[in-house]
């Protein structure tokens, strides 16, 4: 029996297998249904591979078939624990597709999401999940037009031709304040994300049908905030509590945002949920276990991930860009102790 040794060469492999150093490239590269290669000769292949401790030269093979395995992912935040676990999910169903992941922070600028794209390309990835700034698509169309497989998430964009996959927002908002409501809460602050963005703007939507449906005037006054960052929730958060002290709940479009909310009303002399509750949207694994525990309007990070790596994956490698683009995924209200009754005059 060959054993295995150090620096073993393809010809090493095709001579233990019995076959030329074409078909044992073949067998090796999953091309052997395309050129006939029986199942016996290929696992043969395989095993006097295995056996010899054989791995081919990935530089090589990328060379030769001009493919590099490589799928670019390019968040807002790295440090939001919602992209975070997006970027988690996207690398590891990638993984299970053979595909390697490089994974890019743009820091909330167009700018630099535009530059990461550009570089991405240039290291020649065969596919991008981006969670777009979602502001600007301009540089995200303009790169799937030429060719390039492109799956958006979270932030999308209304009658795009782009790929898509994100949460159900309007829903998601609307159970929120629903169930504020049914709490008996009319005096509800809304802490909102950024302006423009699809998660912000449904949401907001979200907000407006449910305050409608129960005959609450909607008031602009009581929405603050303009990102979805801690600092954007302490602020709003703290401006709404101070000029409206009569709101007995808030609901902040992000966990970032509630975050900040928690201390602006500890700053305020406001208990939570006391005196005051709060809902938020996206469920991170540590809310659970806060002191308050967190209600939230949960997305389904793992889907979400998982639904735009396989979306890409397939484009990479079918070469088509699938005829469905917007891709919803539901969410899930998931009740804690942050939300309370009105307390009592």
């Amino acid at each position: 029996m060959k054993k295995a040794r150090a620096n073993s060469t393809l010809s090493d492999v095709a001579k233990a297998a019995g076959v030329s150093a074409s078909t044992a490239s073949r067998a090796l590269n999953g091309l052997a249904q395309k050129y006939r290669i029986s199942e016996a000769t290929e696992q043969l292949v395989k095993q006097s591979a295995e056996r010899l401790g054989f791995r081919p030269s990935q530089v090589a093979r990328s060379l030769r078939l001009q493919r590099t395995g490589l799928l670019g992912i390019v968040v807002p935040d790295l440090s939001n624990p919602f992209f975070s676990a997006i970027a988690r999910e996207v690398t590891v169903a990638a993984g299970e597709e053979g595909f390697s992941a490089i994974i890019a922070d743009s820091d909330g600028s167009v700018e630099k999401e535009r530059e990461l794209i550009e570089q991405m390309e240039a290291r020649n990835v065969e596919s991008l999940v981006v969670c777009p700034i979602g502001l600007d698509f301009a540089h995200l169309e303009a790169a799937a037009s030429r060719g390039l497989p492109l799956v958006t998430v979270d932030r999308c964009q209304a009658n795009s031709s782009l790929v898509q996959v994100t949460s159900d927002h309007l829903t998601g908002a609307h159970q929120a304040i629903e169930l504020l409501i049914e709490n008996g809460h009319q005096r509800i602050g809304i802490l909102q994300g950024l302006h423009g963005t699809l998660p912000s703007e449904r949401r907001l939507k979200g907000v407006r049908e449910a305050l409608a449906v129960a005959g609450i005037d909607y008031d602009q006054k009581l929405v603050a905030g303009d990102s979805f960052t801690q600092e954007s929730g302490y602020c709003s958060a703290r401006q709404l509590l101070t000029e409206s002290p009569d709101l007995t709940a808030l609901f902040a479009m992000s966990t970032p945002n509630a975050f900040g909310a928690f201390r602006a009303a500890s700053e305020l002399g406001r208990k939570i949920p006391e005196n005051l509750s709060l809902i938020c949207f996206d469920d991170v694994a540590f809310v659970e276990f806060m002191q308050v525990p967190l209600t939230t309007i949960a997305q389904n990070v793992p889907e979400l991930g998982r639904r735009a790596a396989l979306l890409a994956t397939e484009q990479m490698q079918s070469g088509k860009s699938p005829r469905t683009k917007m891709h919803k995924v539901p969410i899930k209200l998931i009740q804690r102790a942050s939300v309370g009754k009105v307390p009592p005059l």
